[in-house]
């Protein structure tokens, strides 16, 4: 009897990982909406499972930021506000800058290489307008990189601010058109290359800063100011390098 409950606790726990691990990607990959609101009942006939499962996974994404519980006991993307948001970005310069830094000394050819795949990856992306692939393959790069020393307690934290943003960036991204800029994952990778970690340092925080922390800031604005959100609010001034059709990688 008591091999058979555990079989059973285990099971009950692969579905809620799965479940978990399901909602995580909805939610860094940006297909649910900032405000949209979700119920247990809609997300579990979505899912083909009971509502046990994806009432534990919601419990543990309100606890995480990724959700926020309303009044009347739904859950929904938290909408992005500006404040909110500049926290969001000064939180992932801080955190990823670091993590990259103490990441260098286990930096290796292979991993170098794993990372111009991703990066390459993005690239293809970016061209189809892939929006699944552009955001995964991104977060792939980054994560990859502050992972290279193996468990970090820095990747918890930087998964909770990517969670808190994606699905903010997806909507952002989709409205840019015909802007040019540096590739910053280029400039990593030149820095990891030398081995350079102030050089690794700069090009994750201008990643960020020339990516959603500009596309983005200017977009809420230009909604509270009801100015639309189409491409022309949310484009700058081209440079003469980079990615046709995306600021930086857009995070």
């Amino acid at each position: 009897m008591m091999a058979t409950g555990s079989s059973a606790d285990d099971d009950a726990r692969t579905l809620h990982q799965q479940v978990l691990a399901r909602l995580r990607e909805n939610i860094l990959l940006g297909r649910i909406e900032p405000g949209q609101a979700l119920t247990i009942r809609g997300l579990a006939a979505e899912l083909g499972v009971s509502a046990q499962p994806v009432r534990e996974a919601l419990r543990q994404l309100v606890a995480e930021r990724a959700l926020e519980l309303m009044d009347n006991r739904r859950v929904r993307i938290p909408p992005m506000t500006i404040e909110r948001f500049e926290d969001l970005i000064a939180a992932r310069i801080v955190l990823e800058a670091e993590a990259a830094a103490r990441a260098m000394p286990y930096v290796t050819e292979s991993l170098i290489g794993r990372l111009e795949a991703e990066d390459a990856a993005v690239n293809t992306a970016v061209a189809e307008r892939d929006y699944d692939r552009w955001i995964g393959a991104n977060y792939a790069f980054h994560s990859m990189l502050y992972g290279a020393a193996g468990q970090s307690a820095f990747l918890p934290l930087i998964e909770s601010l990517w969670l808190q943003v994606g699905p903010f960036l997806r909507r952002a991204i989709r409205t840019i058109s015909g802007h040019y800029t540096v590739d910053r994952h280029n400039e990593a990778l030149a820095a990891l290359r030398r081995r350079d970690t102030m050089a690794l340092r700069i090009a994750i925080e201008a990643d960020i800063r020339d990516g959603i922390a500009h596309i983005g800031s200017t977009l809420i604005r230009s909604e509270a100011l009801g100015a639309g959100t189409g491409a022309d609010a949310v484009r700058g001034p081209s440079t003469s390098s980079g990615r046709a059709g995306v600021v930086s990688e857009a995070v």
